[in-house]
């Protein structure tokens, strides 16, 4: 993947951010998705961890150096426990808004003052490098549908494939759907978690509520 330096929220926010349509990635869809991604990152991190299936930080103290995911750190610290699924959903944009000024803040997205309705002032979000978004676009459709072993693609990029096929996101073009593809998502996703034992599990967890909450979506309006 390109920009080594992004964090798996960082890439799944500009992943999502279609130029022809800036507007199209502020949607609950991607919220959940970037949450997801956030609490993937700390899961391989090995900064959250499962307890019976609730998602639980492993100390008080640690820190990652980077804002969103330390965020995402310390509301799971300051919240009652929740399980995996629940943590994708709840107060999502709050880290949606975290990434994407982090993306402002990096040159990835530019922000540009507008007025609704000719009255009302308004800040649209518009991609200020197209041709990296591009390049990510480019290489997480290649991890989702090239020939390359699952157990070559790196754990990062495969947790960023695997999330984003999860999330349908139109930026990626249309979504064939088969048995060959159910198949590499599988395989992606176990990729994602193979650094440690449980992580597969919580991988799957978050894969399947980022899943379940786009089926909701596309159910409920049509695509």
């Amino acid at each position: 993947m390109p920009n080594g330096s992004l964090s798996l929220p960082a890439r799944l926010c500009l992943l999502a951010w279609d130029p022809a349509r800036p507007g199209a990635g502020d949607t609950a869809r991607v919220h959940h998705l970037v949450r997801a991604g956030a609490l993937t990152e700390l899961a391989q991190r090995g900064l959250l961890v499962d307890t019976e299936g609730i998602a639980t930080p492993v100390d008080l103290d640690s820190r990652t150096a980077d804002a969103v995911l330390d965020g995402v750190l310390d509301l799971v610290r300051e919240s009652m426990p929740h399980r995996w699924r629940t943590w994708v959903r709840l107060h999502a944009r709050v880290t949606f808004d975290a990434v994407r000024e982090q993306l402002v803040a990096d040159g990835y997205l530019r922000a540009r003052k507008k007025r609704v309705l000719g009255v009302f002032p308004s800040v649209e979000h518009v991609l200020a490098r197209t041709a990296a978004a591009q390049v990510l676009r480019e290489e997480t459709r290649y991890a989702i549908e090239g020939p390359v072993p699952a157990g070559e693609v790196s754990e990062r990029d495969a947790a960023v494939a695997a999330l984003a096929a999860a999330a349908e996101l139109r930026t990626l073009g249309p979504v064939v759907r088969g048995a060959r593809r159910e198949r590499r998502i599988a395989e992606l996703t176990g990729r994602s978690g193979a650094a440690a034992p449980g992580l597969r599990k919580i991988v799957g967890e978050v894969w399947g509520a980022v899943s379940a909450e786009t089926a909701r979506t596309v159910a409920s309006t049509g695509g």
